[in-house]
């Protein structure tokens, strides 16, 4: 994994010196495909950690609608689609789309390629729950802010947001991609108008484990009363 991190590493480190930091995801999946580099996130079994806790709720999709991003090769939005969600899923690399598309050719999602800074208009506030894993960790800090505002925005009124991602104290170094996340940073999805329904500080199952945070977020649904006239 160590091999497969530095490649990666080094193509992000490329691609913000070169001031296209977005740049280097296509081109990751598109040395994968050609047998010279793997994905380190790509393991084909959708996130334990997301779905440890999503099962140990009881969660149904029963057919609400739910957006994966950056959802890579497909299994985590697969993850979803057999829980009864509509799922959309999108990713930057048309790529890792492609792969998706041909590794689940009887799929229900709807795989799209698409930009988080700049998505459809109509991804805005039209999601019941929207799944974030590892995205963030992987954009630096400049970005991360911006996409943080993004994603809480796909979240429609009474619908849910789970986070996942590395964590690390204020003071402790950023380090390499990926890039560990304060708790002040996620306190930028409360700024943008969610509230923080549940926050997790704690180590995984990798070997060596790494210590991560997971949190749930939700958007209220405002009354005719709050609202006024």
């Amino acid at each position: 994994m160590s091999q497969l991190r530095a490649i990666a590493r080094q193509l992000a480190r490329d691609a913000v010196a070169a001031g296209r930091p977005l740049d280097w995801f296509e081109d990751l999946y598109v040395k994968a495909e050609a047998g010279e580099a793997a994905v380190p996130w790509a393991d084909r079994v959708p996130n334990p950690n997301v779905t440890a806790f999503l099962d140990a709720r009881g969660v149904s999709g029963a057919g609400r609608k739910a957006l994966k991003v950056g959802s890579g090769i497909g299994d985590d939005a697969e993850y979803l689609a057999d829980l009864g969600f509509a799922v959309t899923a999108f990713d930057i690399s048309e790529t890792a789309i492609a792969v998706s598309r041909e590794r689940f050719p009887e799929s229900r999602v709807d795989y799209r390629a698409a930009d988080l800074f700049e998505p459809p208009e109509e991804w805005r506030g039209a999601f019941d729950f929207v799944w974030e894993s590892y995205t963030l960790q992987v954009l630096p800090p400049d970005l991360r802010h911006c996409a943080i505002r993004q994603i809480a925005e796909f979240v429609a009124p009474g619908g849910e947001l789970i986070v996942v991602t590395r964590a690390r104290e204020d003071g402790d170094p950023e380090g390499e991609m990926p890039w560990p996340l304060t708790r002040d940073e996620l306190r930028r999805f409360e700024d943008a108008g969610l509230v923080c329904a549940s926050l997790e500080d704690y180590a995984d199952s990798e070997a060596p484990p790494v210590r991560r945070f997971r949190a749930l977020y939700r958007r209220e649904v405002m009354s005719a009363a709050r609202r006024g006239p």
